[in-house]
């Protein structure tokens, strides 16, 4: 039930602020949490889409995808963070998602 709640607050911020891409990411990130993995992709889509360099989200999607056993997908959005971690020069993100594309690797003997 709190987690419902939770969810119900963040549509109600995000009803005034539907750009938001912070509460897009809490949404993300609680749909997932109910189960609704698909909707959580969508949700983390459309920030990549609409504010490209928030970068928690390809993290999430890339692990998202990974969870719906799409490798490529994961991969791609992988590479595309890493990418924008470079420019912004944050070294912390950037191991998070070298360390993710490493994992991917190790865990299918560089098949992919």
């Amino acid at each position: 039930m709190i987690k419902r709640d939770r969810i119900k607050l963040i549509e109600e911020m995000l009803a005034t602020n539907s750009e938001d891409p912070f509460l897009n990411y809490a949404a993300a990130l609680e749909y997932n949490k109910l189960g609704e993995r698909k909707k959580a992709i969508k949700i983390l889509e459309g920030i990549i889409k609409v504010t490209p360099d928030y970068l928690g989200g390809y993290y999430q999607l890339g692990k998202l995808f990974e969870e719906e056993n799409e490798y490529e997908k994961a991969i791609a959005v992988y590479k595309k963070g890493r990418k924008i971690a470079t420019v912004q020069q944050n070294q912390k993100t950037l191991g998070e998602l070298n360390e993710a594309l490493m994992l991917i690797d190790d865990d299918f003997d560089g098949s992919l």
